[in-house]
């Protein structure tokens, strides 16, 4: 391990479960780090890659995922200080061209939809537009094609290619590529320096970590390494562990960097960090920023996955804390998931909230609640057992690009049915999930949010 002298105990058992799990899961290295009492706290452990192995440092790149979306909101947010973004007024108003399948959301699409989930239509899109400058407006173009499942702004459903489009509004507000765009907005006055995007070659100059997955009871490389460049504004951010805490950091500063460099005016980041809408059991959404809050202490955090990489971000600026965890493994998304629950309960004594299991002796008529849930690029069946459900996963392909095959499917999963049209999942990976039936107007179940999205009930 590798690790900064004269750690604090906490510190160590939050690396102790880290070292474990990845021992049991296969993962084969992974970066953490922790901001608390004013001082930072690193550590690195296994290899980069299976096949060509080097230590996994503090310095490492990692890919970030979807944490890269926090950036992005930034950047219009700055965007919209500097008068160039309107995020109430319609995207239609601000992007020469642009339109969805179903023109009354083409007229009332606001970048606050884009950045809180609440579109509504199919949000798992990927492709491959090529490395050039017109990358991004060519999936744009794509995104306007897909089918609404929602109506807009009913639901929140996580939805990637909506950040396909806010990145594109920081490309035209700007006048500049998304990825020039962001470092000149938001990196560099944040002091970012281990931040990069591909396909720039200066990343292949570091130590990087290569994804993996699970193949025949094997971990094996994931390839593609990259997701696109068309995909740099969703998910494409890869960066050292230290930088998450330091952007984490500039959250909690009143949007300054460690050095005092204005990044974002407070009251961006007061309106960024405030409670819109609900998202699930025990989770609110802010823009882009998930928030819970367990023992009644407010978390800000997000996730990222890529292909065959997991992370996290989480930060409470009641307690100037944060905690974040790169791997570099598709298994690595257990550890990722509990990390929230490991450190709230090291450095604060809290424990997660959970959903009430409908006891036993209630009856309960699952009929209405099995079957198959659908979206193209995830799907599942639920299966009545005792007490609940068996999740059965139905693998549909289309990450990272519309014509990847599809993957091996999850084992199956116990769920136990909760109060509030909620299921609580038993089982690895998934463990800790909740599961949310939504109803449509005349009290069908219609939907079920699950993984964040929602799902069509077939």
């Amino acid at each position: 391990m590798n690790e900064i002298p004269n750690s604090d105990p906490r510190f160590e058992e939050l690396a102790a479960c880290v070292k474990t799990g990845m021992r049991r899961l296969g993962v084969p290295g992974a970066s953490l780090g922790v901001w608390s009492g004013g001082r930072q706290m690193v550590a690195a452990f296994g290899r980069t890659s299976v096949e060509n192995p080097l230590p996994v440092t503090p310095e490492t790149y990692f890919q970030i995922g979807s944490i890269t979306k926090t950036m992005t909101t930034a950047a219009l947010l700055r965007l919209a200080e500097l008068g160039k973004v309107d995020m109430d007024a319609p995207v239609a108003k601000q992007l020469p061209g642009f339109s969805m399948a179903d023109p009354d959301v083409t007229a009332r699409l606001t970048s606050i939809h884009l950045v809180t989930h609440t579109g509504g239509w199919v949000g798992d899109y990927f492709d491959d537009f090529g490395s050039g400058d017109d990358a991004l407006a060519r999936m744009v173009a794509a995104v306007g094609r897909l089918p609404q499942v929602t109506p807009l702004g009913a639901f929140f459903s996580y939805n990637n290619s909506g950040f396909n489009i806010a990145g594109r509004l920081v490309e035209v507000a700007s006048g500049k590529p998304y990825e020039e765009a962001l470092a000149d907005l938001i990196l560099k006055p944040a002091g970012m320096t281990r931040t990069r995007f591909y396909p720039d070659d200066v990343l292949i100059t570091y130590r990087f970590v290569s994804g993996h997955e699970k193949k025949g009871g094997r971990t094996v490389v994931s390839r593609p390494w990259a997701i696109g460049r068309a995909g740099n504004c969703v998910g494409g951010g890869v960066c050292a562990v230290g930088d998450l805490l330091r952007w984490a950091r500039v959250m909690m500063g009143q949007g300054e960097s460690p050095e005092g460099v204005r990044v974002l005016a407070p009251g961006t980041i007061a309106e960024m960090l405030e409670p819109l809408i609900p998202a699930g059991f025990g989770r609110r959404m802010a823009l882009t920023w998930n928030l819970r809050e367990p023992g009644g202490i407010r978390f800000y955090g997000h996730g990222g996955a890529t292909h065959g990489q997991q992370a996290a971000l989480h930060f409470a600026p009641g307690k100037n804390f944060a905690v974040a965890l790169l791997t570099n493994s598709q298994s690595g998304t257990v550890l990722t998931d509990n990390l929230l629950a490991w450190a709230a309960r090291l450095w604060f004594d809290v424990e997660a909230e959970q959903p009430e299991p409908i006891a036993r002796p209630k009856p309960v008529n699952l009929t209405e609640f099995t079957g198959r849930y659908d979206l193209p690029i995830s799907a599942f069946k639920l299966v009545p057992r005792k007490g609940g459900f068996t999740v059965i996963d139905i693998p549909r392909g289309g990450f990272p690009r519309s014509d990847s095959p599809a993957g091996d499917p999850t084992p199956p999963l116990r769920a136990l049915l909760c109060e509030g049209d909620r299921f609580l999942v038993l089982d690895e990976p998934s463990k800790g999930s909740v599961g949310e039936f939504l109803r449509d107007a005349s009290g069908r179940v219609a939907w079920c949010r699950f993984g964040g999205r929602v799902h069509v009930k077939k």
